[in-house]
């Protein structure tokens, strides 16, 4: 599924195909939560890094979370004017490629039920909307992105 997304004021402009677009995991990390969450949490799709074209790539800045005192990989994109959290790309997994839903300004299927995860790091004040059939999770879901759209069979060819 061709995704189209940008920031809030408009500098960054970009395409994506998706081969995970349902936005089925809510994450509440605190990484998640602080840098792209609303709610309490943020929601990551499934892409393939190859197919992202970008506009405005000169407004991009680059964020790295540090996990357990040490640098992490993954590579948090963000519209340096306007904050918008756009995707996240790690070069342990160069394939892929993560753009948060919020960025998002195509029409993304509404997912047949929803998997909490991270919530043993979510915040006091977040009151999780957890529907019958709902996956929950103190650290990582049993099923990766993909799995989970494959067992609901909603994974999309890139």
């Amino acid at each position: 599924m061709k995704l189209e997304g940008s920031c809030y004021c408009g500098a960054v402009k970009f395409t994506v195909k998706a081969y995970a677009p349902v936005p089925f995991l809510r994450c509440y990390c605190s990484i998640c939560r602080k840098t792209a969450g609303g709610g309490g949490y943020a929601i990551n799709l499934g892409a393939k890094a190859s197919t992202l074209k970008v506009k405005g790539e000169e407004h991009i800045s680059v964020f790295h979370a540090v996990i357990n005192g040490e640098k992490s990989s993954g590579q948090r994109r963000f519209c340096k004017h306007c904050g918008t959290a756009l995707w996240v790309w790690d070069p342990q997994w160069p394939d892929l490629i993560h753009p948060f839903a919020s960025a998002i300004d195509s029409d993304l299927p509404e997912p047949p039920e929803t998997v909490h995860m991270m919530l043993g790091s979510k915040a006091n004040w977040v009151k999780p909307q957890i529907g019958k059939g709902d996956e929950k999770s103190d650290t990582y879901p049993s099923q990766s992105l993909e799995d989970w759209h494959k067992a609901h069979n909603l994974l999309e060819k890139a």
